[in-house]
Formats: C-alpha cells, structure tokens, sequence
C-alpha cells in the first residue's frame, strides 16, 4: 500500500488543489462572458500598446494560450439562450481545471467578436495525458540512427540541415503517468508537452464538456456548440507569424521554421522535414505528407520508364508500317472506306486519317506491353515498400502500440446525444450509450438509395455525353466536308479528333458539377446515420466518396476502353443508341489515342484545376475576411485575430487529400497502358501539391487540432484492391483496345511477305462491303461511282457464301487476345505474390530496435520502482528506529523512576 505518510501528503496536495480550483471557480460562478468582459481594463499588469501581437500568452505573460473560442452577441435571435449556453459551459471547463481569459469585444479588431482564451495547467496536462496514453520521454535513446545509403552524398543538394530534419535527439518513452513525473525528462514544465499535445487535451475536454440540458437531453461538445452558431468557432494558435522568427519571450516558431524550410515552392527538390510537421500538426497530418512524399519518390521510377517508351515510340513514329501504309497514298489514298454516319456523310479515304495514325503509334507500340506488366509489378512494390516505410515510422514516432480506441474509437458526442438507450459493454462491463439498429435502418437505406442514384447519374451523364459526340459527329462531318476554307486542317482535325476533344472536355465540366453537389449531400447523409464512433463516420464517407469519384471519374474511360467500336456492327447492320445515333466507331488505328485523350484531359483537368482551388480558394477567402475585419486600424491585431481571420482546414481536409491522391493512383494505375506519360504528369503535379498542401497549411489556414494516427487507414485497403483491379484492365486494354494483338497475329500466322511480315496488315485488318447492300435511308446523299468500300472487322468479303459473318481470322484474334490476358495476369500476379512474400511487412532493422526498446523501457521502469521501493522502505525504517529509541528511553527512564 505504500508509506502513509506519503499518502496522507498526497492526499493533503489533492485537497489544497481542490481547494484552490474551488475557489476560482466560486470567483466567477456567477459571472457570464458579458459580465466578466468589463474586468479585462482592471487587469494591472496588461499594456495593450507594449503587448507584442503575437503574443501567445494571457495577460501575465506567463500562461500559455492553448485554445481560442471566438464568438459575435446574436441580440436578434436566441442570444439569451446562447448566452446561457456559454455561461454554463465555460463554468464547466473551469471546474475541469482549465483556466479562461476573456477580451472584451471592444478589444477585437472587428470591434464586435469576443474571444476566450484558454491555457492547460500543468494539473490538467498531466491528468489527461495519462488519460489519452500520451508517450513522453524517459531517457535518451542509445540506438544510434539508421546509417547512410550508399553515395548518399551525391543526395546532398535534396537534404535538410540536420536541425530541422532532425530537432530534437530520439529518447526512449513511455507512457505518461502523474504518480511517476520523477522519471521522465522533466526540464521546463512550460514546455514539456509540445503545442501539440496541449491543444489535443484542452480539445478532448471541449468535446467532453456538457452545457446543460434541452429537451430532457444531456447536451454537451464544442462541435454541438459550433453548429448551433454559440460559438462561431474554436482553434490552437499557431507560433507566431510565418514570416518572420518569434521575439522572446515566446517559444521557438516552429510554424516559420516550417514555412523556411518547407512550405516555399523554390524548396520543391528537397526532402520534408517530417519530424517537425509531425511536432506541429500531430502525427495524422504528419503520416498523410509521409504517404504523399513516398508516393512521389516511387513515381520517379515509373516516370522514368515511361518517359523512355514514349521516346521510343517518337523515334518509332516514323517507321511504323501501320502509319506507313495508311499515309501512302498508293495505299491508303487507294482505300475507300465506307461512311461514319448516316446520310449526312460521305465515303472517305483511309489517308485522310494519317496524323492520328503517327500519333496513335507514340501510345501504341511494342513498349506498351511492357509498361503494362512493369506498372503491375511496380505498384506491388510500391505498397510493399510502403508497409515497411509505415512499419519504421510506427517505431520513430511512438506508434507501436497505439490504440485507435484512444481518439477514433471514442464515441462521438453527437451519437451520445441522440441515443435514448444503454446497454453493458461485454469488454469494459460499463453501461455505453445503444442505438437499435431498426432506428439507424431507414438511414441506412437512404444512404444506399442516395449513393445508388448519383451513380445512375453519372452514368446518364456519360450517356448524354456519347449521344452529344453521335450528333456533333455528323454535323461537324458535313460541315467539313461542305466548308472549303477547312481543307487545311481537314487532315489534323478529323471528325474523331475533335468530337473526342469536346466531348472529353464536356465530360471533365460534367464531372467538376457532379462532384461538387454529391460532396455536399454525402458528407449530410453520413451525419444522418449517426455513426457510433469517429472511425466509423469516417470509414462510412470514405466508402460513399469513393464509390462515387470511382464511377464519376473513371466511367468515360471505361467506356473508351472496353466498349466503344466493341458493338458496332458492319454497314447496313449498325447498332444504334436509343434508336436513333448510330454506335460509335473507332479510328482506323484503334481506340487507343482516344482513349488516351480522355485520361489526358481528366487527370490534367482534375490536377490543375485541384491545386488553383487549393491554393487560390483560401488565399482570397482570408483577404476577404481580413478586408472586412480590419475597421480600427489603431487596436491592436493579435495572435488570436490574426488566425481567427484564416480559413479552417477542418475535420475532413484531410479525408480530401487522401481522396485526391488515391483517384490519381487509379489514372496511374488503371489505364497507364494507354498513356504511358500519367506517372510523369502525377509526379509533377505531386512535387507541386506538397509545396501547395504546405504553403495552405502553413499560412492560408488556422492550425488543426492535432490527432493521432498510425496509418493511412480504409486508404490502404482501397490501394490494394486498386492494384488488383489495375492489372486486369491493363491487360484488357493491351487486349482490346490497343492493336498489338492483331498486330501480331498477322505478324505469325497470316503474313506472306518473309522481308516485311507487318506489310499489308492494314489492307488485313479492313473488311470490303458491297455498297448496293446499304440500305436507301443511310446511304449518303448523291451518287458515287462506286461498287464497294472498306469498314474495319474481320468479316467475310460479299461474294462469299457466309457473306459479312465474322472470318476465322476473327476467332483466331480472339482466341489470342484471351490467352494473353490470361497468361499476362497469371504472371503478373505470380511476381506480385512472390514480391509480397519475399519483402517483409516490418525491416529486420526495426524489429530489433523495437525489441530493444522495450527491454531498455521496462528495465527503466523496473529501476524507477526499485529505487522508489528502496526509498520508501529506508525512511520506513529510520523513523521506525527513532520510534524504537524513543520507546527505549521512556522504559529506561521509567525505571529509573522506580
């Protein structure tokens, strides 16, 4: 049990803390946010004109602000009512311990919103950092860092100084407990706990702190309060300006350390310095600019290998037999072939398509399979890779023993509210707030409902889409061909071309407008179903953002890829659309280039259009804001209004940036057979969005609430089943989509030139039609003096008894397309389960610091309890020998008496 006379010293040390929070508390039980504000002028030791503006203290200069709640007098509707509300629930967050410093609004820049300082006592601190399982250091670590790779030197230019790669030395922690202070590094109470951990305490008391009762119903929650415009809002300061360094006496700026060596774009070759922005924001924000930046140095490798096939197809460009042939005019200026629509067009000549054929060859060419099955065992590696990078970092950081249950598993205080029944937790053997799952069942169904719907949409949109092409298609082919002024450009833009130029352009507008109103109302339906814990409202919008963005993205080119020119049919048996279109044809050289098109114009489209709003978005909000603020020039602009004014980055900014960086892994993944540039573009636009997402963090935003966090979460399984689905379309689209296969097939069974086997393989691939077969209400207007004309198929010529039925060169195609993908996704799949065997999920380097660390902690810790032991038993028995000798003299001296 101890010594009691340690005891009855803590005991007394509790009472005279209770004692002094009773007291600030009965000081200011009856005084509301109004009423106290007039005491802010008698405060003696406050010089508003020698106040620095960014001072992150109260007015003592001596307690640090962790928290800020703002809020604006509503005398028009329900001010009262909000004014209780605060009343009560700064009342409550004093009783906690916190203590609350109040500006008046007369202070304020605007000269009408109030502000309520909060600061964390070091009772408070160390009371919930045993609560929430915060790891702090117990002694240095004695495991030096991993060593340098090989020629690390010539990284030198990428590296940060080792100061801010690296601020502080690595220690051995443990976690925190207020019975055991003595044994960690305690230098500075002030600055013990990081920023961070401060403001993760003082939010989770926020969170947790009730404000009366309305309509039989406990309330309680910053967040609730929020919502209901009490307060208009509540965040942690930053350092300081980011400009410029702090002046004493605050702390260190970490936020312009931050911007100095990372936020600035001319800092975009160099590495992060990870362990300051996890300092900073925590470790959730930290792991997500960890993710992104071993993303983006994966990417360079497959950039690279991209980059080279498509030089070799540049340099190919021109001896392609393929493009040869159709560009002859002995060739393809000799095939008719036959027209692309109805009536309103016209035979044309193969040649005319000669430009898209060159261009289609840089995308289609013998480099493609190999990309194809490269990208399939790179993405392997990439996610192998990354569960050892993630692995290294649970060690660094203090992760290895997180338990999600200390943030995302608690429940949120809106399910808390609305559930009306409790039943006993099997684990804890506590009553827990129940919702029924008939009560969340009808939300449940909506939501599918709802997600169903806007899914149809997309699918209508992209329907409306191909019907736009269909029309445009023919109007656009009778206007060139009627308009002698377009006989120039006739040759470059084809009827294809542009058709697949606006409509790829129409669909990427279609796709912005959708996005933008399913975000809205997926983010109220998650809310409906009144998710139980932070982990599962987070898991449930995932689930909905993604399958949405999956469909709103990736239709169109889907539909490039596996069905367009697939069902067409030949002339005189087309396959029409609703009727009344008739079903789009590939180019001559196949749907590749088209294909290409539309990936290029979405994924440029999404990336450049996400870093303008990214970045431009906040930036004017903030001068907006700041525009209407500052009325009185001559008060004073403090640290609070300075980040007041700032945009808030929220509970789901992050969620976005996930959201985003995950749809660019399926353009580079899922169809990079078709364009092999897309890790090229993804690693520019990557180097581009750390510098954004940092420069809008750093400076455009107030600082978040610091979460923890020890992976990337539902995003990793969306990963893997990404890398999944990405080998078997890579391997449809080499199939299908691209030519290669009838290429080669010609190339080994049915050429008969042994110098040249590839000449005479577009003649191969045309199939003739008797033009007198054409029906009279698709034949194009005017006679023509000719008999027949040329479609692409392998269908037997008119004269032949199975006239138009698909030839045995067909079936022979087919067969080989089949078993090239089957043979390409059995190999492919093979390396990636040998390469998933073969890496190990966590470096032998880092199981062996693990372990050692653990033995280190628990030797510390059993040496902490001996030496207390000892101590505690060492004045146990000198007081019981002064006991002793005292009795020893009473008994003497007794007899002496005698």
């Amino acid at each position: 049990m101890g010594d009691p006379n340690v005891l009855e010293m803590v005991q007394e040390e509790e009472r005279r803390i209770s004692r002094e929070v009773d007291y600030t508390f009965n000081t200011s039980e009856s005084l509301s946010s109004r009423e106290t504000s007039f005491l802010i002028n008698e405060e003696p030791v406050f010089d508003k004109d020698k106040q620095s503006k960014d001072s992150i203290f109260f007015r003592d200069g001596i307690r640090q602000i962790d928290f800020v709640l703002s809020y604006v007098d509503d005398v028009k509707k329900d001010g009262d009512t909000k004014a209780e509300r605060r009343k009560e629930f700064e009342e409550n967050l004093r009783k906690t311990g916190l203590e609350l410093e109040i500006e008046d609004k007369m202070n304020s820049e605007d000269g009408r919103t109030y502000f309520v300082k909060i600061h964390a006592p070091w009772e408070v601190l160390v009371t919930y950092a045993e609560v929430l399982g915060i790891k702090m250091p117990i002694k240095e670590s004695d495991i030096p860092r991993p060593e340098t790779i090989p020629f690390s030197f010539l990284l030198g230019p990428l590296k940060l100084a080792r100061n801010v790669k690296h601020p502080h030395p690595e220690y051995f922690t443990a976690q925190f407990s207020r019975y055991r202070q003595e044994l960690f590094l305690i230098e500075d109470k002030s600055s013990f706990f990081p920023s961070s951990s401060r403001n993760r305490i003082v939010y989770y008391i926020l969170s947790r702190c009730p404000f009366g009762t309305e309509d039989g119903k406990k309330r309680f929650g910053i967040e609730r309060l929020l919502t209901s415009h009490t307060y208009s809002s509540a965040y942690p300061l930053h350092d300081g300006q980011y400009w410029k360094p702090s002046e004493p006496p605050n702390p260190v700026n970490e936020r312009y350390i931050l911007f100095k060596n990372w936020a600035r774009f001319s800092y975009f070759y160099k590495e992060q310095p990870l362990d300051l922005i996890r300092k900073y924001y925590g470790e959730k924000i930290g792991i997500y600019f960890v993710f992104l930046g071993f993303y983006t140095e994966m990417l360079f490798l497959a950039a690279m290998v991209g980059l080279t096939c498509f030089i070799y197809g540049l340099l190919s460009m021109h001896n392609s037999t393929s493009s040869i042939e159709i560009c002859d005019p002995n060739v393809g200026g000799q095939i008719i072939m036959c027209p692309l629509c109805d009536v309103v067009c016209d035979y044309w000549r193969l040649n005319s398509t000669c430009w898209a054929s060159k261009i289609s060859h840089l995308f289609d060419n013998e480099s493609t399979v190999f990309f194809a099955i490269f990208m399939g065992i790179w993405v392997t590696l990439f996610l192998e890779f990354w569960k050892q990078r993630q692995a290294r970092l649970e060690y660094e950081w203090d992760l290895v023993d997180f338990e999600e249950e200390q943030q995302q598993l608690q429940l949120r205080p809106e399910f808390e509210a609305m559930c009306k029944h409790r039943k006993m937790n099997p684990v804890t053997k506590e009553m827990e707030p129940y919702m029924p799952l008939c009560t969340r069942l009808p939300w449940y169904f909506l939501s599918g409902a709802t997600v169903t719907l806007w899914m149809a949409l997309v699918v209508a949109c992209m329907v409306a889409v191909i019907a736009y092409r269909l029309s445009v298609f023919a109007t656009f082919a009778s206007f060139v061909e009627s308009e002698t002024s377009l006989k120039s450009v006739k040759s470059v833009l084809t009827p294809q071309i542009t058709t697949a130029l606006t409509g790829s352009c129409l669909n990427f507008i279609i796709i912005l407008i959708l996005n933008f109103f399913y975000e809205k109302i997926s983010a109220w339906i998650t809310k409906m179903e009144i998710p139980r814990t932070y982990q599962e409202y987070e898991s449930s919008l995932t689930l909905k953002m993604f399958l949405f963005q999956f469909v709103n993205f990736y239709s169109s080119c889907f539909y490039v890829a596996f069905f367009k020119g697939k069902f067409v049919g030949y002339p005189g048996k087309y396959t029409y659309l609703f009727n009344v279109w008739r079903s789009e044809e590939c180019d001559p050289g196949g749907c590749l280039i088209e294909l290409t098109t539309q990936l290029t114009i979405i994924m440029t489209g999404k990336q450049i259009f996400g870093n303008i709003q990214e970045a431009i978005y906040p930036l004017v909000l903030n001068w907006w804001r700041r525009r209407k603020a500052r009325t009185n020039s001559e008060k004073l602009y403090s640290r609070w209004e300075q980040d007041h004014d700032l945009e808030t980055f929220g509970n789901l900014g992050l969620f976005y940036e996930y959201l985003e960086t995950v749809i660019q892994f399926g353009f580079v993944t899922l169809f990079v057979a078709s364009f092999p540039l897309a890790p090229l573009l993804a690693l520019l636009n990557n180097i581009l969005e750390i510098r954004v997402d940092a420069w809008k963090l750093t400076t455009q935003y107030r600082r978040p609430v610091a979460a923890k966090a020890h992976c990337i979460g539902v995003w990793q399984d969306i990963l893997y089943g990404m890398a999944v689905l990405s080998v078997a379309s890579n391997a449809f689209i080499v199939a299908f989509t691209s030519d290669i296969i009838p290429r080669l097939v010609y190339y080994y069974a049915y050429s008969v030139n042994a110098t040249e086997p590839l000449k005479g393989y577009i003649n191969n691939t045309l199939s003739t039609f008797l033009i007198a077969d054409l029906p009279n209400n698709t034949a194009p207007m005017g006679k023509r003096d000719l008999t027949t004309c040329r479609y692409k198929d392998y269908r037997y010529p008119p004269d032949h008894e199975l006239k138009y039925f698909h030839n045995m060169q067909f079936w022979h195609v087919l067969a080989a397309k089949m078993t090239f993908i089957i043979v390409i996704e059995h190999v492919v799949f093979l390396v990636k389960f040998l390469l998933a065997w073969m890496i190990p999920d966590v470096p032998k380097d880092v199981l062996e610091r693990i372990k050692r660390e653990k033995l280190m902690t628990v030797k510390i810790l059993h040496d902490f309890e001996l030496k207390k032991l000892t101590d505690d038993l060492r004045i146990g028995s000198t007081e019981f020998a002064k006991e002793f000798m005292i009795q020893e003299n009473k008994a003497q001296l007794a007899k002496s008496t005698i």
